[in-house]
């Protein structure tokens, strides 16, 4: 079996040495032929950065999300704040409000717009409960109305109070509901119906096709719908521009923040694109100081990134969040293995400086083409962590990824060495140019203070440790963004003033959907589901008891004492509005009943129908989170309020639900929290095996992999220590990391395997490493680390986060593999003589 492998190696390479090695010219021609036809695909490459492509679609909180959205008609809105420099209930102030809010409503998809002016002033119109119509409620906008009277009245709402108006009444909130596409929720309802058929193994042959053809629909007008929602944003930004010259103005709201982070992540995608690429060519020139080491890495980094970026828009593979870095990666992967091979090329230069250009490239690719073949797969076998994450954008991230790497290595293996093949040879390097103080010191330190480093090693372990114990998952909106920028300064002043900003529903069940039965008007708790059955009534008449508005009630104020909670909504507040004009005396069952009927069926449509289903004998209180609060963990608000509702308010499980975006955000973070952690020890083992299967020598696995995992601990511990939570981008670092690093130990284990062979002597040994793959270890390490330094300029706080620690853990990867790796290959002696 060894034999017949050792006869196809053998085999394989005298093809490639005499097809690619002795044919460069056409080497080059067919990798134009590539270039030009992947180029034209890369106009179909598409970024598709928004939110919702990280939700978990068999999650069943987006399915019950759904269904609450389409059940209660609840609209995606926007927020435009308004605080303007004069009194805001001023004349001048509430005409600039009547003229923002006018020229908002001429906007298209625009479908309702609330403000100051829309508010019903029901105690200020001096109307009876049992007179209210919807002819003589006033409101704001009526000249005759007491602006004083009605601004305390607004302030006192249970309903407007912190939503519409803040607290010291100088800050105001315009509501601005989009309209909901009918179109779009019917492709979303018939792919998940398909996709449900699929997961269960029960499409047929036409369904496949139908399945295909509703999911390439469903994309088209998905990108289509956030297009124009880009464009309405746009408008609207326009629209509130010019107010700013009256005072303060913001745009929030959902939409808003998911736009916002599509234009940051699609910015960052090409201006730290180039930022790399100009730290790359800088880090080359300073390193070799040679026009071909300058134009030949980044003609292989230019070909494999346009490859990919020309195979993604050949295949419709969308980037997403988690993968807008990959152009960076790639660059700096290619860059990283073009650098090993251009400094062993020069080693090979001093070496054999009177062979020929042909016979040096050939002894670099032979030594060179195992050692950076392992460390591909390596990395790949990394990378592949991310393909059990079960969230789609993250497994394609780690698919890219594996396809980008395929890409790099033959791009090394034939652009790079037949454009070589075509240049004159290299004259030989002195020794002072390939001397290197700062390896030749790491090698001292190695050698010499092994215990100091064995000490220091395990201290940085044992804190790392600690660090990791304190790690949590967290996302949060609002930190996503600087300080400096309007769209944080917005989601502040709404999270400060106007009741928060990150939605949340939770659906409270009184029992069996409502059929034609009529209660008891004045039901206890133990009674409720009792009655007889009546064959001639309305049962929406009859379902606001009592019993429902005092649980509502018990629900909403216990969601209150959160200080991370800030407006809630439901229909408590609703009747605790009406019970206002009442005096302050509660109804009984009768005159809930009575205050239902008379209720204007447009208020009861604006208002009421948001809250109760009577169909489905449900309640719907909706809350904002205070995304902007110091220290808030979502994961265990989500958890306290859930253990409230049953431990303390006596809820059965199967009696709620709650749902929204910040229950399905953290559930993909944690979903990718847990496949990451789960699958770090497959990967770790599974690199193992490959370091075995390369180097023969499980001492040699052992000692491969200390050093990275040692990295990657130290950052991971740093950012537990300093209560950096992992979100979408940073939880991605580990694998990234141990992908990349893992490449160097390959490097300088292989070639000590090499050296030693010649000399036997593991201090000489050591020495001559570090003055060889030691300094091209050097050399790619800085080089990723500025290329990824560049990230911590960027406005959005993940990408910012994913540079500094993963630069950070390079630069521990590249300090461990040259200080504590050959200080553990000298107390193992893992070579024979």
């Amino acid at each position: 079996m060894l034999a017949d492998l050792t006869d196809i190696m053998n085999s394989f390479s005298k093809f490639y040495e005499n097809t690619v090695l002795k044919h460069p010219i056409i080497v080059l021609a067919v990798h134009a032929l590539l270039l030009l036809f992947f180029s034209c695909h890369v106009r179909n490459f598409k970024l598709d950065a928004s939110p919702d492509t990280l939700l978990l679609e068999d999650d069943k909180d987006l399915k019950a999300y759904r269904e609450i959205c389409e059940r209660y008609s609840v609209k995606s809105f926007l927020v435009v704040t308004f605080s303007p420099y004069d009194d805001l209930f001023s004349e001048k102030s509430l005409d600039l409000l009547k003229k923002l809010r006018d020229e908002l409503k001429h906007l298209d998809r625009i479908d309702s717009i609330t403000t100051l002016l829309d508010i019903p002033l029901l105690k200020t119109s001096g109307v009876k409960l049992t007179e209210i119509t919807a002819n003589n409620i006033k409101t704001l906008a009526d000249p005759s109305v007491d602006r004083q009277m009605a601004k305390q009245e607004i302030l006192d709402s249970p309903i407007y109070q912190n939503l519409i108006l803040s607290p010291d009444g100088q800050t105001t909130a315009i509501i601005i509901n989009l309209k909901t596409d009918s179109h779009f929720f019917e492709l979303l309802n018939k792919r998940n119906d398909l996709l449900a058929k699929k997961r269960a193994a029960k499409l047929t042959k036409s369904e496949k096709a139908q399945l295909k053809k509703t999911v390439a629909e469903y994309e088209d007008y998905y990108a289509f719908l956030n297009n124009q929602q880009h464009s309405d944003i746009g408008k609207i930004r326009s629209v509130i521009q010019p107010y700013k010259e009256y005072g303060v103005v913001y745009l929030g709201g959902m939409p808003m923040i998911a736009d916002d982070m599509v234009s940051f992540i699609k910015n960052d995608l090409m201006l730290f694109g180039f930022g790399v690429f100009i730290f790359i060519v800088i880090t080359l020139i300073i390193i070799f100081r040679e026009t071909r080491w300058v134009f030949l890495p980044l003609l292989c980094c230019f070909f494999s990134v346009l490859i990919m970026i020309g195979m993604l828009g050949l295949l419709n593979w969308k980037v997403t969040i988690i993968s807008s870095n990959f152009i960076s990666l790639m660059l700096i992967l290619t860059m990283s293995m073009n650098i090993h091979l251009a400094v062993r090329y020069r080693q090979l230069c001093r070496e054999m400086s009177t062979e020929t250009q042909l016979s040096i490239v050939t002894v670099m690719v032979r030594k060179m083409v195992l050692p950076c073949l392992y460390t591909a797969l390596t990395t790949i076998l990394a990378f592949s962590s991310l393909v059990f994450s079960g969230i789609k954008p993250v497994i394609d991230f780690g698919w890219m990824m594996t396809i980008g790497l395929a890409v790099t290595f033959l791009t090394s293996f034939l652009l790079f060495p037949a454009v070589l093949l075509l240049l004159k040879k290299s004259p030989p390097l002195t020794d002072e140019k390939t001397h290197s103080a700062f390896t030749s010191m790491l090698a001292e330190l190695a050698r010499s203070h092994g215990g100091k480093v064995i000490f220091i090693s395990l201290l940085f372990a044992v804190v790392s440790a600690i660090g990791i114990t304190k790690l949590k998952v967290e996302n949060s909106f609002i930190n996503y963004f600087r300080e400096k920028t309007e769209i944080y300064q917005g989601l502040k002043l709404i999270d400060d003033k106007l009741g928060g900003t990150a939605p949340l529903d939770i659906i409270l069940k009184f029992g069996e959907k409502q059929k034609d039965r009529m209660p008891d008007k004045n039901l206890s708790e133990t009674d409720e589901d009792d009655f007889d059955w009546v064959v001639d009534y309305d049962p929406s008449d009859y379902w606001i008891t009592p019993f429902k508005v005092k649980r509502i009630e018990e629900v909403q104020d216990y969601l209150e004492s959160f200080p991370a909670v800030g407006k809630v909504l439901s229909l408590a507040s609703v009747v605790r509005a009406a019970e206002q004009l009442n005096g302050g005396k509660e109804f009984d069952g009768l005159e809930l009943g009575v205050l239902y009927k008379k209720i204007p069926e447009e208020i009861k449509t604006e208002i009421l129908d948001h809250y109760v289903s009577v169909e489905y004998n449900e309640a719907r209180i909706s809350l904002f989170v205070l995304d902007s609060l110091k220290n808030l963990r979502r994961k265990e608000l989500l958890e306290k309020i859930r253990n409230g509702l049953v431990n303390k308010l006596g809820f059965s499980e199967n009696r709620f639900t709650i749902a929204g975006m910040l229950v399905l955000y953290n559930n993909m973070l944690q979903s990718l929290f847990r496949s990451q952690i789960l699958t770090l020890g497959i990967v770790l083992a599974g690199i193992a095996l490959m370091l075995f299967i390369l180097f023969r020598s499980i001492i040699l696995s052992i000692i491969g992999i200390i050093p990275n995992l040692l990295a990657v601990g130290i950052v991971l511990g740093i950012m537990g220590l300093l209560n950096i939570p992992l979100d979408l981008m940073t939880i991605t670092i580990a694998a990234i990391t141990m992908g990349i690093a893992i490449d160097n130990s390959i490097h300088y284990i292989y070639r000590f395997k090499e050296e030693f062979a010649e000399n036997g002597n593991y201090a000489e040994t050591l020495q001559l490493c570090h003055e060889n793959v030691g300094k091209a270890i050097l050399n790619t390490s800085v080089t990723i680390i500025f290329g990824f330094s560049i990230l911590i300029l960027s406005n959005f706080i993940p990408t910012l986060y994913f540079g500094i620690f993963t630069g950070l853990a390079m630069f521990m990867a590249m300090l461990a593999i040259l200080i504590l790796l050959p200080r553990l290959i000298l107390i193992w002696q893992p070579f024979k003589n």
